[in-house]
């Protein structure tokens, strides 16, 4: 018997965008912009979308969603608004307007009678919660994560490291004269590749000049680079940093999904590249898939499906569609399983490894000053007990859910309250796209 689509849970980098710049230890980045390719593979990506999840004839379909018009308790949208600075956000608009296109139905009728459609023919202003990456580390963890820092470090000092480096020496040191200025070391690989990538794309002298091997040569190294950093043996280890801490939010959204009162469907969480590598990691897909343990193109898609058949316990379907190499989702095996994989299984799997509040977030980098620390800090040495997001993975009966994620809210001073407000992982209070800060939390209860 075939399971019924409950909902979605998606994750999905930005587009193209111009050149861009990070620290190779701490990965603290620089401006870059979305181009208007970039826009149009994710605007393209929602058309996508849009087919398998909201069209009635899509054995995809989600049943119960509203098709027309974008409906906030169906739906949840959050943005990464910190690294790559407007570019995932961007990304995020354009997406939703594949995925929400204009319709006259979107009007509104005033008090003297007249019906006033929205702009450009019914333009909708999808609700989009920005995340501020200096209020909320749930989808940049690794940023000014001591403890990773120094696994990174480690990292580049280890014979591995050395080993890599001598294999390819060759290669590396012939590569200054195509870098513009930027250095030919191993330890900086990614932004090697990534400078060839963008000019690749952009500038027809670069693809004239560059030797037609050396761009597929510079991406082996830099995945080979990026997946060592921002994975561990370990399911708690530092290097999965960037998966441990957006894993709450997204089993916020399974039990949301799950639960059959909460009308919430259709979950998408706009981010980098680096969440992608350390869930590939943690989940096992990249040891069943070799070619995935890298860094996943742009507009690349990870849709978790949840599924349900009567009177069983739901289940999760692993898809990935690796932007415009894949013309549609490929459906993968994870966990060294076979098939969907029962949801309590999943959630028991990560249960242990998730960073779920500032304070967790703090002890594990290692950090006492930045991102909420220092308030934490503050508070704790008066006495007092933080206010966070604590989302404990707990069981919720058997033939359901067999694990979820509540709340808990430590109680502290009034006085405070206003202060530690903000230390929170998963609840953002940026801006939202329909042009209204928001002062709610992103992350629902189950």
């Amino acid at each position: 018997m075939s399971s019924q689509l409950l909902g979605v849970v998606l994750l999905i980098r930005h587009g193209d965008r111009e050149g861009f710049y990070q620290d190779p230890t701490t990965y603290t980045p620089y401006n870059t912009a979305l181009t208007p390719l970039g826009n149009q593979q994710e605007f393209q990506l929602g058309q996508l979308l849009r087919a398998r999840y909201l069209n009635a004839s899509s054995p995809f379909f989600i049943p119960g969603m509203n098709t027309t018009l974008a409906n906030e308790t169906e739906i949840l949208i959050r943005a990464d608004a910190g690294g790559e600075p407007g570019v995932i956000f961007n990304s995020a608009v354009a997406l939703l307007q594949g995925l929400f296109p204009p319709t006259v139905g979107y009007n509104t009728t005033l008090a003297n009678g007249t019906t006033v459609t929205g702009p450009l023919g019914g333009y909708q202003t999808v609700p989009i919660n920005t995340v501020d990456s200096n209020k909320d580390v749930s989808l940049e963890g690794w940023l000014s994560c001591n403890s990773f820092v120094t696994a990174t470090n480690i990292f580049y000092n280890t014979s591995a490291f050395a080993q890599k480096a001598a294999e390819h020496a060759d290669f590396i040191s012939s590569l200054p004269k195509y870098l513009d200025g930027r250095p030919a070391t191993l330890q900086n690989m990614w932004n090697i590749f990534d400078f060839m990538n963008v000019e690749s794309i952009h500038d027809s002298n670069f693809v004239e000049a560059l030797p037609p091997t050396y761009l597929a040569q510079a991406r082996d190294l830099a995945n080979w680079h990026e997946y060592n950093v921002f994975s561990s043996p370990q399911l708690n280890g530092v290097g999965n940093i960037a998966g441990r801490t957006i894993l709450p939010s997204i089993l916020n959204g399974f039990a949301s999904i799950a639960k059959p009162s909460d009308p919430l469907k259709f979950i998408y969480q706009a981010i980098s590249y680096k969440p992608f590598i350390s869930l590939f990691n943690m989940t096992g897909l990249a040891e069943m898939n070799p070619e995935l343990a890298g860094i996943v193109n742009y507009a690349a898609a990870i849709a978790l499906e949840v599924r349900q058949s009567p009177g069983a316990a739901p289940v999760l379907r692993f898809n990935f569609k690796n932007g415009t190499d894949d013309d549609d989702f490929k459906t993968y095996n994870f966990l060294n399983s076979s098939g969907d994989v029962p949801l309590s299984v999943f959630v028991n799997h990560v249960a242990s490894s998730t960073v779920n509040d500032t304070a967790t977030w703090c002890g594990v980098c290692q950090n006492t000053q930045d991102r909420g620390c220092a308030a934490l800090a503050v508070a704790t040495a008066k006495g007092v007990a933080s206010v966070h997001l604590h989302q404990q993975i707990s069981p919720l009966g058997a033939g359901f859910l067999g694990a979820g994620v509540t709340l808990a809210v430590a109680v502290m001073m009034v006085g405070v309250l206003f202060f530690l407000g903000l230390l929170s992982i998963g609840r953002a209070r940026g801006r939202k796209h329909a042009g209204s800060p928001s002062n709610e939390s992103p992350d629902r209860k189950a």
